[in-house]
């Protein structure tokens, strides 16, 4: 499969001076949306590169075009490179593009919403022409490197267009793993008062191959004690290790971060507060990252072929659930889909596979077989019927990794053989009711069979 990887060269030699190619592109982008807005009728059947075609017919002259509908283009975008007014164009149909798929979904809510005689309050989506765009810089038309640090880049400085040799920080391409990969056309970033240029990898990875037997299942649980909890096992049901992971550090800043914030809105009112959002984001940011390197790097350890995650989607608590307030405050900072993105990036990217699983029970159901479990009010650890007490999120994550291997089972295994099966077994019947005892048992019988 093909995978893309991005890189961020910092620019350590102007700062300022770049400010007004970036200014003048996101002008050039607002005109352009403006100008497919009028015209998009004409323009929604086309390709991208055939709308690139038709929208600089439209706004650029040339000796075989004279007269463009919008000249205006040319006369406030003197000299204006092709490659960005192509790059720009691309951009702007996308934008509009997607503002009217948007507003053709409000006018089916709004109907679905007239038929059953319903309020419908929710506005219209607006079509907003400003947008903070960073330009590509092409290879040999806007960007020439000259060395490992150093580069030529066309900018627009003092009216007009000139190459402006410029220093960035580099990267260690053999330590980031894009070595051999293809390295892509730049865009020009800016963060802050500051600029780099983000350079994209393309490259082919060949994901694991291994049969089903003979794969290593690494089962992740995600979780608000805990950030992650690992287990790797075989297609047999054997738990070869285990770990935890947390940042109990970063939480407890975040914590506290957040009793400040609900302070000073109780002092001035509900405001904008941006030093206490950047720090809160900033701490998330990091949790997110850290907590998806030890998970690639636990399963790199032990080999395994597979990742494999609950599917968690949004979450909405029972009314009259006792600390609801509270725990609702932990769900709005529980960055679960964000973990499980980035997992999947740098997986794919190592040659892993990732799927995900039915969370129903997993919690809920011991590993053993013995039922469902009882839990204290952290929530942390579970009591099974047995007497037996074993951490809950580690439980979850044994029923995670069998669930899929489970699955592999089922789909190879002929429908007479799976229904003799749940006769001898009745909770194979049901798939939310799969735990990693059913996995040892259904292996169990298998052989016995075979």
């Amino acid at each position: 499969m093909k995978v893309v990887k991005t890189l961020k060269h910092t620019i350590t030699s102007h700062h300022r001076m770049l400010d007004a190619t970036l200014l003048v592109y996101q002008e050039a982008l607002s005109f352009l949306i403006t100008v497919i807005h009028e015209q998009f009728m004409a323009l929604e059947p086309l390709s991208t590169q055939a709308v690139v075609t038709a929208v600089e017919r439209l706004t650029h002259r040339t000796r075989h075009n004279p007269n463009p509908l919008y000249a205006e283009f040319d006369q406030r975008f003197y000299k204006f490179p092709s490659y960005f007014r192509r790059s720009a164009i691309a951009e702007a149909f996308g934008i509009v593009k997607s503002h009217h798929s948007r507003f053709e979904l409000w006018q089916a809510e709004r109907q679905h919403a007239q038929q059953e005689g319903k309020r419908f309050s929710k506005k219209p989506p607006t079509l907003q022409a400003k947008h903070q765009a960073f330009p590509c810089l092409y290879k040999g038309n806007m960007f020439k490197r000259t060395s490992d640090r150093a580069a030529n880049i066309k900018v627009f400085h003092q009216g007009n267009w000139v190459w402006l040799p410029i220093t960035f920080k580099g990267q260690d391409l053999f330590k980031r793993n894009v070595w051999s990969m293809k390295e892509c056309s730049p865009t020009l970033v800016r963060k802050g008062k500051r600029y780099a240029l983000h350079i994209a990898y393309e490259g082919d990875v060949k994901l694991t191959q291994a049969e089903i037997s003979k794969q290593r299942v690494c089962a992740v649980d995600l979780g608000l004690t805990n950030s992650a909890v690992c287990s790797v096992m075989d297609a047999n049901g054997t738990v070869l290790a285990r770990t935890f992971i947390n940042q109990a550090k970063e939480k407890d800043r975040m914590r506290q971060i957040t009793g400040k914030l609900k302070q000073a809105q109780r002092q001035s009112g509900i405001g904008a507060k941006p030093n206490f959002w950047r720090r809160m984001n900033g701490l998330q940011t990091h949790i997110v990252h850290d907590t998806a390197h030890q998970i690639l790097a636990f399963a790199q350890k032990y080999h395994a072929d597979i990742i494999v995650m609950e599917y968690l989607g949004k979450m909405r608590l029972p009314k009259g659930t006792w600390g609801a307030k509270r725990l609702r405050a932990k769900l709005q900072f529980w960055a679960k889909r964000c973990i499980q993105t980035k997992v999947t990036e740098m997986a794919h990217f190592l040659g892993m596979w990732v799927s995900m699983v039915n969370p129903a029970n997993t919690s809920a159901l011991a590993f053993d077989g013995s039922g469902f479990v009882q839990r204290n009010t952290k929530r942390d650890v579970a009591v099974f019927a047995t007497g037996k007490t074993y951490h809950a999120d580690l439980n979850a994550s044994y029923n995670i990794g069998a669930r899929y291997v489970l699955r592999n089972i089922h789909k190879a295994t002929s429908e007479k053989m799976w229904l003799s099966l749940e006769a001898k077994d009745p909770p194979l019947a049901k798939r939310t009711y799969w735990t990693l005892a059913s996995l040892i048992r259904v292996q169990q019988a298998l052989s016995l069979q075979s």
